[in-house]
This record gives structure tokens, C-alpha cells and sequence, in this order.
């Protein structure tokens, strides 16, 4: 079965954007070659890149003509967009989904192939991560502060335990942690530390 994969920016507060939709990192993260590969290697990974309708415009007005390296398995590896709204799709090897969320991404998971990776979002993340669906998450932290913006969790049932998995820092401050939800016992509601 096929592991759903969230991958995202994320600013140290934890916010995947700024309220107007915005990613303001900062600069100079291209110049970084170990961040821009393992982004690569990430991409390129995919069996499937998943996102809900927002990011999906954004992206299908950019990748088709874009000459960056990450164009080619943006355009290339089929795409899925979450969508109750989207009636057609113009950016090639992308397909609707508009059922239920969380039998769509079981649909996905039974299919063959490679891992599936969601890129958000904020709304498409946060229910994935409500509804329990994310095996592993990748976040990139980035080195700065919103102050307010579209949270990553939001209005979770209850807490969501992590385990650290693997974390790597870059020269540009750019932090990669990536983690896998763990199980607490039911007789251990909450945090266990």
C-alpha cells in the first residue's frame, strides 16, 4: 500500500503561509545544492502528487512553461486535486477528485505505484492531518516568524504525538524534520512526557 507523504514549508511559528496565501521565507534558498537536491529527490519520488484546489491553479499556471528543474517531474508524474468545486483541468496528467477526502486518498493508497505526496493547502492539509491520513510528514522549517498566517493543524480532535524520524539542517537555515504519526495508548490520553 502506498504511504500519503505531506511535504511543506513551514515558518519556526507554524504557519504554511501568510494570510494573503504568500510564502515569505526570504531569499537564497536556490543557492543552497544539498536543499535543492533532496527537494528533487523528493519530487521526483512521487508516485502521485496530491493538492487541493487553490495550490493546484497557482502550480498549473506556473510548471507547464516553467524552465526549472523542478518542471519536469511537476509536469511529468500525475497529479490529483481535491476539489468540489473544479469542474475540468487544463495542466496535463491531472485527474479530480471530488468525493469523500478520506476515500479518495484510501482509493489512492490501493492503487499501485510509488508514495503519494500532498503539497497543501493549508485547508487540503489540515484535513488530512485531522482525518488521520498522513504516514509521514515533511516539513521544511523555515528560519523565519509570521506572526499569523494558515496554520498547518487546525481544529484537531485531539493531539497528534509525532516521532522524529530523521532532521537535517542546511547552511541557508532551512531545517527539513520529517516524522511519522505514533500511536499513544488509550489509557495515556495526552502528552506522555
Amino acid at each position: 500500500m502506498r504511504r500519503l507523504i505531506l511535504q511543506t514549508s513551514i515558518s519556526i511559528d507554524g504557519y504554511v503561509a501568510a494570510l494573503d496565501r504568500s510564502h515569505p521565507w526570504g531569499e537564497g534558498r536556490e543557492d543552497d545544492e544539498a536543499f535543492k537536491r533532496w527537494i528533487l529527490d523528493s519530487v521526483w519520488a512521487a508516485g502521485a502528487h496530491l493538492m487541493g484546489r487553490v495550490t493546484y491553479e497557482e502550480m498549473a499556471a506556473f510548471w507547464p512553461t516553467s524552465t526549472s528543474e523542478y518542471a519536469a517531474p511537476m509536469n511529468e508524474i500525475p497529479k490529483v486535486v481535491f476539489s468540489k468545486t473544479l469542474q475540468r483541468t487544463d495542466w496535463p496528467e491531472t485527474r479530480i477528485a471530488s468525493g469523500d477526502l478520506a476515500e479518495e486518498i484510501g482509493r489512492l493508497k490501493r492503487e499501485p505505484g510509488k508514495d503519494l505526496i500532498a503539497y497543501g493547502g493549508a485547508t487540503l492539509d489540515q484535513a488530512l492531518s485531522r482525518l488521520g491520513l498522513v504516514d509521514e510528514y515533511r516539513l521544511m522549517i523555515q528560519p523565519a516568524a509570521l506572526g499569523a498566517g494558515l496554520p498547518l493543524f487546525k481544529d484537531l480532535d485531539a493531539p497528534l504525538h509525532l516521532e522524529l524520524i530523521e532532521a537535517t539542517a542546511y547552511a541557508t537555515g532551512v531545517a527539513i524534520h520529517v516524522y511519522r504519526p505514533r500511536s499513544v495508548p488509550a489509557d495515556q490520553p495526552g502528552d506522555p512526557a
